[in-house]
């Protein structure tokens, strides 16, 4: 347990859940720094097959900490997006079955962290968008790329220009998720590789 991660094992599933609900568990620096260490030791964990991410109360992640990006300097910039880049990327890569299980608002890079996964499972009441064009800045984790190849770039550039969230209904029909489950951890937990 970390302040701001849960980790559970069931069976042979790693269960990794956000745990500050009230603030819609922030992707912040010490977060994303955790998950660095957590991913890097699961990549080697032979008897977990499956990673599991998800959040708690209404929200799965809200994103980057914008007070945290608010008080970036130019030359901070880079290497906090490169954290989020490499973060990512290691998620991507993990030899396990990784899913996001998707609780409710997934915003911003916690929508990066959704995509770099292989499965995607929302619940009902789930909404996902990429706000940064509402506040003048633009994900630096992976977005840009991963998402345009998921759902088609006219659909990506919609949900980049106009910030607005989209419900788990119209996300499971633009192929950005998988399913939709009432609870998503169980749904997760059932999912084997294709």
């Amino acid at each position: 347990m970390h302040d701001h991660l849960a980790i559970e094992n069931i069976a042979d599933a790693a269960i990794i859940r956000f745990v500050r609900p009230e603030i819609r568990n922030p992707l912040s620096r010490a977060v994303v720094e955790t998950l660095h260490s957590v991913v890097e030791r699961l990549a080697i964990d032979a008897s977990v097959r499956k990673v599991i991410f998800t959040g708690t109360g209404d929200a799965f992640a809200s994103g980057a900490n914008l007070h945290e990006i608010a008080a970036l300097s130019a030359e901070d910039a880079p290497e906090f997006a490169h954290l989020g880049q490499s973060l990512m990327q290691k998620i991507d890569a993990l030899p396990q079955l990784t899913i996001a299980a998707v609780n409710g608002h997934c915003f911003g890079g916690a929508l990066d962290l959704a995509l770099a996964c292989d499965r995607r499972i929302a619940s009902p009441n789930a909404q996902f968008a990429h706000p940064g064009a509402s506040l003048g800045i633009i994900t630096g984790w992976g977005g840009t790329q991963r998402l345009p190849r998921l759902i088609g770039r006219a659909r990506a550039l919609e949900m980049f220009f106009t910030a607005a969230p989209i419900s788990a209904e119209h996300a499971l029909k633009f192929g950005l998720i998988d399913a939709v489950a009432d609870n998503v951890v169980a749904h997760a937990l059932e999912l084997q590789r294709q």
